[in-house]
């Protein structure tokens, strides 16, 4: 599948639907062959390509999939916070999962996923509505978790957050890998640097993308390494199902800064 064209090169756009909670404004809007979740002020959450719901069109989607093949056979995943499921979806297609949880804040989110995204009614998907912050302690175990909530204004209070992003390590199985779409500070390094190192003792990884994000890869125990060759041959057995190749992100992975 080939490489799709950026939003501003494309025509007409449609609203699909408008919904308003105590948490502001969601929109689905409708650009060509692309859906996007908007949350406020045209702030884009999600990227759906029509034809394929399980195209991570995003550098930040496909660093936090590259996430997730750090581990050799995942059977069960948390997302926290699920936007429009691109990225959920994309694990359950091409991994071995065989239990998914996804904790999200706002009811319309996942309603409007499923009516206008394509996200599909799989039965390994569990939905559960609310704070993550709050719900992560009734959570099961997971070989991996991912952490990806942020509102119209940016990252929401978990992503610096010591307890909840203990609780996130804590929570994965041995073995398992802790996911992290962190903003970046404008001297590339994740938000929050100082912090995390404290937390995860410089024992992680960061995948720098485009957007202006770092995925952080958090693995469950400091004996646990991230094995980079293993990696890249995950990402090429799978490079022809996806359309895309990784290789050019895992080049950019490097130890906590």
């Amino acid at each position: 599948m080939p490489e799709q064209p950026p939003r501003d090169e494309l025509t007409e756009e449609l609203l699909l639907a408008e919904v308003h909670d105590e948490y502001g404004v969601i929109k689905v809007m409708q650009v060509g062959e692309y859906r996007f979740l908007e949350f406020g002020d045209a702030i884009e959450q999600s990227c759906v390509f029509l034809p394929e719901p399980t195209w991570l069109e995003y550098d930040y989607t496909r660093a936090m999939f590259i996430g997730a093949l750090s581990h050799a056979q995942p059977e069960s995943a948390l997302f926290l916070g699920l936007g429009a499921g691109t990225l959920t979806q994309a694990c359950l297609k091409f991994l071995p999962l065989d239990d998914v949880e996804a904790i999200e804040l706002r009811p319309d989110v996942p309603r409007l996923a499923m009516e206008y995204m394509g996200l599909d009614d799989d039965p390994r998907l569990y939905v559960r509505i609310g704070d993550a912050l709050e719900l992560l302690e009734s959570a099961e175990n997971a070989d991996l978790i991912f952490v990806d909530l942020y509102t119209d204004t940016g990252p929401a209070v978990g992503h610096l957050a010591w307890r909840f992003l203990e609780g996130c390590q804590q929570r994965l199985n041995p073995g398992g890998w802790l996911v992290i779409n962190q903003w970046a500070s404008d001297d590339g390094k994740p938000l929050g640097a100082a912090l995390l190192r404290g937390l995860y003792h410089r024992h992680y990884w960061e995948l720098p993308v485009k957007e202006g994000n770092v995925i952080l890869l958090v693995p469950a125990d400091l004996d646990q390494q991230l094995d980079i060759d293993a990696l890249k041959q995950r990402a090429e057995a799978l490079q022809p199902l996806l359309g895309y190749s990784l290789q050019p992100l895992i080049e950019l992975v490097r130890p906590a800064t």
